[in-house]
């Protein structure tokens, strides 16, 4: 205003100034209130992702494939993979083949009457397959569409081996019969016997899950008709190692946006160290895990059917990658990254640091534990939009919990009318109900009554429970 009184304007101009500077202002609050608000909210939703060349290079016009059956073997990054099927399946809609329990009747071959829900070949229509199942192509054939699109994951059998011997040192004879893994590589024959339930877990495990003789003689003769059979039943196979690679191809080999298949690390262990005993007052003993140069050698050779299936795929493997494009799979992988990175931010506490299982606060997304390690997972941020929390609890989701939210939604006539205070709990002859601290536990079988892991309880999986 005093500005104003020092020129000669007419009253006229004078209000016509004053509304424009008043105007000028409250636009200017306005982007400013705006703008601080959008930088408050831009971190809590997945929403806010920039949006230009977000998915990576085009597809073109193909149209993502729903009909899928992904051979889940043991101790291979699998349960990652399972994972973000079960996101796609679950966001879009689709039907799962689900086993009854956790698994189809593994360790013996899969039948289609595993199937929950299955009426007869093709008479139900079944969109997705990934649980654990020893391979039998014919009988998946009655399950799945004839339009499947079938793959798997391979793992170097010596890193196989360690993690199978962490999580299965309770379940395997020769495992159990041994100190560490070091002393099994040693001698594994004086350890092994293939007559004994379990021991399969030990030796040649994913030629086994391929559903092929892991204890026949090695020829390089079987080797040849092993990699044959499994070339021939499946369109892609995947290398552990090369994780996010192996993420490139499985998503432009289904069609699939760039989102579908970013993914968080799932049932991680925790690693031991490798030159001391967990055992206090023994830091001069062995670890469980730990091996010389020569007993991995020696590993190698008594794994050597799987040696061999992973070394044949791990060159096709490369040579899809030639076909596909050096660079182009560098600037993939790249994005990918950074889209892992950012949602790491969004969803996950403390930069994603994985957690021990008694540590997370939030009960229903506690992993499964087994064996000599402790298997790790995630805390979510708090304060996250509902969309967000759902989007990012589907990613860290254990698999026994995720399947059950899946198998209580697919078929929710199956359901015993709900307890109090819990949601329905599953009447299956493959699963039993024992008590423990007070509260229910599930106790999953195999397939000769031997209880192999515990569970908690569906009344705990609820998807609408949240800590804040």
């Amino acid at each position: 205003m005093r500005w104003l009184r020092c020129y000669r304007m007419g009253p006229i101009w004078k209000a016509l100034l004053v509304f424009v500077l008043i105007a000028f202002a409250g636009q200017l609050l306005g982007v400013i209130f705006n703008k601080s608000w959008m930088q408050t909210e831009r971190p809590h939703s997945l929403y806010y992702l920039p949006s230009e060349n977000s998915q990576g290079e085009s597809l073109g016009s193909c149209q993502p494939s729903i009909h899928i059956m992904f051979l889940k073997t043991h101790k291979t990054a699998s349960s990652t993979v399972l994972n973000l099927l079960y996101r796609f399946g679950e966001e879009r809609g689709l039907k799962f083949a689900l086993p009854m329990g956790y698994q189809f009747g593994y360790p013996l071959p899969f039948i289609a009457l595993r199937v929950k829900g299955y009426r007869g070949s093709h008479l139900a229509e079944f969109d997705i397959m990934g649980n654990h199942m020893r391979f039998n192509k014919p009988e998946v054939e009655k399950v799945m569409p004839a339009d499947t699109f079938y793959f798997s994951i391979l793992r170097d059998p010596v890193a196989l081996a360690e993690s199978s011997y962490a999580y299965y040192k309770n379940v395997a004879p020769a495992f159990r019969r041994v100190k560490g893994l070091g002393e099994f590589a040693d001698n594994p024959y004086k350890y092994y016997d293939p007559r004994l339930r379990n021991n399969h877990y030990a030796h040649n495990l994913m030629w086994f899950d391929f559903g092929l003789d892991h204890t026949s003689n090695f020829s390089f003769a079987l080797v040849k008709r092993g990699v044959a059979a499994v070339r021939q039943n499946f369109k892609l196979i995947l290398i552990s190692e090369y994780f996010d690679q192996s993420m490139v191809l499985l998503r432009h080999a289904l069609c699939w946006p760039l989102d579908a298949v970013v993914s968080f690390s799932l049932n991680a262990r925790q690693q031991m160290p490798r030159g001391r005993s967990g055992w206090v007052g023994k830091a001069a003993a062995p670890a469980p895990l730990a091996l010389t140069d020569k007993q991995r050698s020696k590993l190698r050779e008594w794994n050597a059917l799987d040696w061999h299936l992973y070394q044949a795929f791990n060159l096709t493997f490369w040579q899809e990658v030639e076909r596909f494009g050096r660079s182009r799979m560098e600037s993939e992988v790249a994005l990918l990254r950074t889209k892992r990175e950012v949602l790491t931010r969004i969803c996950l506490r403390d930069g994603g640091r994985l957690v021990e299982a008694s540590r997370i606060r939030d009960k229903t997304i506690r992993p499964f534990q087994s064996g000599l390690v402790k298997i790790l997972g995630y805390e979510l941020q708090s304060g996250l939009d509902n969309a967000t929390w759902e989007a990012c609890l589907r990613m860290i989701r254990p698999e026994i919990q995720y399947k059950d939210l899946l198998d209580l939604r697919q078929f929710p006539r199956a359901q015993q009318p709900p307890a109090a205070g819990g949601l329905p709990v599953k009447r299956e002859s493959s699963v039993l109900r024992t008590e423990d601290h007070g509260g229910k536990r599930l106790v999953e079988k195999d397939w000769d009554g031997t209880i192999l892991f515990r569970n908690l309880t569906l009344g705990q999986v609820d998807s609408k429970v949240r800590l804040r």
